[in-house]
C-alpha cells in the first residue's frame, strides 16, 4: 500500500458527514493538518438524505396545506394537486446551493478532501482507493442507514426506507408508516399535506415515545384531526404484497393496507467490514462505544455522529466533532451534556423539547420535587394569528431550575433556541421571567409560561 509524505497527517477522518466535516473544518481551523475521506457526497446523510431534503418536503407540504386553507385568512387560494417533479426541483435546488457552499468551505480551509470507499487499516491509517492515509489519530464518523426488521425486505418499491421516500415520484394514494418517531411522523406529516391517507404503526404506548407523555398525546391529537391514523402499542408482525400494495399485519392479527410501506423504526450504524473490530475497538451492536470525549478504547482513535450511541441528530454531530478537534489541538473541551440538546420535529404540529422529561425528572429528583405548567398556545397573540394551537411545559425542581421545556406548536422549532438556554444556564422560572419577550410573538409564549410559574401570570390563569 503506497504511503509518503504528501498522505501522513495530525487528523485522518472517516466520513464527511456532519461529525467529520465539523471536526475538519476545526481541527484546520486549530492549525492540524487534515485528511477527511468520503465514499459518497461530503455533507453526508443530514445534507443529502435527512434533515435538509425532509424539511424542503415538509414546507412544501406546508405550502399545500396554506393554499387549501386560505379562506379562513380571507384569501381566495385553491389547491389543484402536487408536482412532485416540481417539489424535487425545489428540495434539490436547496441541497445543491448547500452542497456547492460546503465544498467551497473545505477547500477553503486546506483540508484534503479524499473522494472513495476508506477502510481503517491500522490504529494510525485509513486505505482508500490503493492508497493509505496516516494519521497521528484517527476519526471514525461513517454515519449511518436506514434499518429494517428481521424478515422484512426493503425492496424499494412498494416497501421502501426514507432514502426512497426522498425521491419518490409521485404521491402515493395511501401509506402505511412502521415507526412512530421523528422520522415516521415527519413523512407522515407531509405526505398527508400532500394528500395522501396515512396510518403510521407504533409498538410502543405513544407516537415520538422519546418526548414528554404531554406532547405526545397533544401531537396525537392533533394527527387525528388531520386524518392521520394510527394504531399504537402493538408491535408489527408481518408483511405482504397484494394485488395492488402492501399488507401489514401486528402481532394481535390485525391488519392494514395501502400503496406503500415506509419502514421507519430508525437508523443503525455503518460499521460492518470497515477493520473496526480488527483494530480492537469495542462495539456493540455494531455501534462504536467512546467514552464522554468520544474516545474509544484504542487512544489513536475517537468517534462521532450516529457511529456512537448518542442522539442521533446532525447538531450532536456537529458538536461532538468539534469537541474532538478541540482535545486534538490541547484545549480542555467540556463534555456534551445530550439532555441539553435542542430536540425538533417537524413535522405539523412541530414538536420541540431540550431538557429532560416530567417522567425522567421524578425519577431523578422524586415526584414531590417535581413542579410543572402547561400554557396553552390559545392566550399567544402570534399562534391565534397563525392559527396554530399547542402548548409550552415546563418542567421545574421545586424552589430550583427549569430541567424540562417541552414545546408542540407551528413554528415552535424556533423557539427552542432560548429553550436550551433556560435549561443549559439552570435558570430560575423568576430568572426567565424578568427578560421582556416580544409582543405579538411565539417566543413570548416562552416569557408567559415562566411568568406563571414564576407565580405571576400575566395572559394566564393562576
Amino acid at each position: 500500500m503506497a504511503n509518503d509524505a504528501s498522505t501522513v497527517f495530525d487528523l485522518v477522518i472517516l466520513g464527511g458527514g456532519s461529525g467529520g466535516y465539523a471536526a475538519a473544518l476545526r481541527a484546520s481551523q486549530l492549525g492540524l493538518d487534515v485528511a477527511l475521506v468520503e465514499k459518497n457526497k461530503l455533507g453526508g446523510t443530514c445534507l443529502h438524505n435527512g434533515c435538509i431534503p425532509t424539511k424542503a418536503l415538509l414546507h412544501a407540504g406546508e405550502i399545500a396545506d396554506a393554499a387549501r386553507e386560505g379562506s379562513e385568512f380571507g384569501v381566495l387560494s385553491s389547491f389543484d394537486g402536487i408536482d412532485m417533479a416540481g417539489v424535487h426541483k425545489y428540495k434539490d435546488g436547496v441541497i445543491s446551493g448547500l452542497y456547492k457552499g460546503l465544498q467551497g468551505l473545505v477547500a477553503s480551509r486546506g483540508i484534503t478532501f479524499v473522494e472513495g470507499e476508506g477502510r481503517l487499516s491500522s490504529p494510525t491509517s485509513v486505505d482508500v482507493n490503493g492508497q493509505r492515509y496516516t494519521g497521528r489519530h484517527i476519526l471514525l464518523a461513517t454515519g449511518s442507514v436506514p434499518r429494517s426488521l428481521p424478515g422484512l425486505t426493503i425492496d424499494g418499491e412498494r416497501i421502501i426506507s426514507s432514502d426512497h421516500a426522498l425521491v419518490l415520484d409521485r404521491v402515493p394514494k395511501s401509506a402505511i408508516v412502521l415507526g412512530g418517531g421523528v422520522i415516521g411522523v415527519e413523512f407522515a406529516s407531509a405526505w398527508r399535506s400532500f394528500g395522501a391517507e396515512v396510518t403510521i404503526v407504533e409498538g410502543l404506548p405513544h407516537l415520538v415515545p422519546a418526548e414528554d407523555e404531554n406532547s405526545s398525546r397533544l401531537l396525537e391529537r392533533a394527527f387525528r384531526k388531520r386524518g392521520i391514523t394510527f394504531s399504537l402499542g402493538t408491535f408489527f408482525s408481518s408483511a405482504e404484497y397484494t394485488d395492488d400494495g402492501v399488507r401489514v399485519t401486528l402481532e394481535g392479527g390485525k391488519t392494514f393496507e395501502a400503496e406503500l410501506l415506509l419502514v421507519a423504526i430508525g437508523r443503525g450504524p455503518v460499521s460492518a467490514g470497515l477493520g473496526y473490530e480488527e483494530a480492537g475497538i469495542a462495539m456493540d451492536r455494531g455501534f462504536v462505544l467512546t467514552d464522554p470525549y468520544c474516545r474509544t478504547n484504542v487512544p489513536t482513535i475517537s468517534a462521532v455522529g450516529d457511529l456512537i450511541p448518542t442522539l442521533q441528530l446532525a447538531h450532536v454531530g456537529f458538536a461532538e466533532g468539534i469537541l474532538v478537534a478541540e482535545r486534538l489541538a490541547g484545549l480542555n473541551p467540556a463534555p456534551i451534556d445530550y439532555d441539553g440538546v435542542p430536540r425538533v420535529t417537524y413535522c405539523h404540529p412541530e414538536v420541540a423539547s431540550v431538557g429532560i422529561t416530567e417522567a425522567k425528572a421524578k425519577e431523578v429528583y422524586g415526584a414531590d420535587q417535581v413542579v410543572t405548567l402547561r400554557y396553552n398556545l390559545g392566550g399567544n397573540g402570534r399562534s391565534k394569528i397563525l392559527k396554530t394551537t399547542g402548548e409550552i411545559k415546563l418542567v421545574r425542581v421545586r424552589d430550583g431550575a427549569v430541567v424540562g421545556v417541552h414545546m408542540v406548536g407551528d413554528r415552535l422549532g424556533e423557539q427552542v433556541g432560548e429553550a436550551q438556554l433556560i435549561y443549559n444556564w439552570e435558570a430560575l422560572p423568576d430568572e426567565v421571567a424578568q427578560l421582556i419577550h416580544a409582543h405579538p410573538t411565539q417566543n413570548e409564549a416562552l416569557g408567559e409560561a415562566h411568568l406563571a410559574l414564576a407565580g405571576k401570570p400575566l395572559h394566564s390563569h393562576d
